[in-house]
């Protein structure tokens, strides 16, 4: 495995905007009341999960901020699990659809949760000057 040197270079980044890219696809076929609840909510989310690792990767000279903002889009990833629940049980996508969001998504969160768990590998060339 080479050496990640910026966040594009980490499969979870790239997974998250991935994810990111279908939510919005997805997100455009759920009905026009939604526009400012669920389909807002949903995207705002699922954003906030890739620009919090970018986040991350920018404070890994710090560890407790790396922590943080990994903590963050873990969290964000979570807030976004809730909004495709939400979105099947409305009706707005089939179980198959959110279980394969959901599988995603619980994937990145485990990569996160490595992340965090070895945080001092993350940052151990980043010392603070």
């Amino acid at each position: 495995m080479a050496v990640a040197r910026s966040a594009d270079d980490l499969d979870v980044y790239r997974m998250a905007f991935e994810l990111q890219k279908d939510i919005f696809q997805i997100s455009s076929n759920f009905p026009r009341e939604e526009m400012y609840s669920l389909t807002d909510q949903i995207r705002r989310s699922s954003r906030s999960v890739g620009a919090n690792i970018r986040e991350a990767w920018a404070k890994r000279r710090y560890p407790a901020h790396f922590i943080s903002k990994l903590t963050d889009a873990d969290g964000e990833a979570e807030e976004t699990i809730h909004w495709i629940v939400t979105a099947h049980d409305c009706g707005y996508i089939a179980k198959t659809e959110q279980d394969a969001l959901l599988e995603r998504y619980h994937h990145i969160s485990g990569m996160l949760k490595k992340m965090m768990s070895n945080a001092d590998s993350w940052c151990k060339n980043c010392i603070a000057k």
